[in-house]
């Protein structure tokens, strides 16, 4: 992460494998002065992650097609290859304790349907973590 005046900005790595909600997002964390990079699933997530690209955090749907927790999968792959990485977990169904067991430690949730506000707030407290 850099800074740019009082502000932090970050390279965030959104996975999300609705199109509309992955550009919503893309549009509002970009519009805070973030940089982002898209995937729509865990393969174009991992191509990403392995490369050099610099990345600071990931923002990941926990539902991903037909993998019932692909964002937590992928959330341990990531920080497994980048371990200072931040994650910010989404989805529309309530976490079971199963599910919150498999979140990668220290690292938050934002269900859906969120609002602006709602994920500048969580986006700022993961990046402040």
């Amino acid at each position: 992460m850099s800074r740019h005046g009082a502000l932090l900005v970050a390279v965030i790595l959104i996975v999300e494998d609705d199109v509309f909600i992955r550009e919503i997002a893309e549009m509002m964390i970009q519009d805070w002065g973030h940089q982002t990079l898209a995937a729509s699933d865990v393969d174009e997530a991992l191509i990403f992650l392995r490369s050099p690209q610099n990345i600071d955090a990931l923002f990941t749907d926990i539902y991903l097609r037909a993998l019932v927790h692909g964002g937590c999968d992928l959330a341990h792959q990531a920080i497994a290859l980048r371990p200072e990485l931040r994650v910010l977990y989404t989805t529309g169904n309530v976490p079971t304790t199963q599910m919150k067991a498999l979140f990668v430690d220290g690292q938050h949730f934002l269900p859906k349907p969120y609002t602006s506000d709602q994920l500048h707030d969580s986006v700022l407290g993961m990046l402040a973590a």
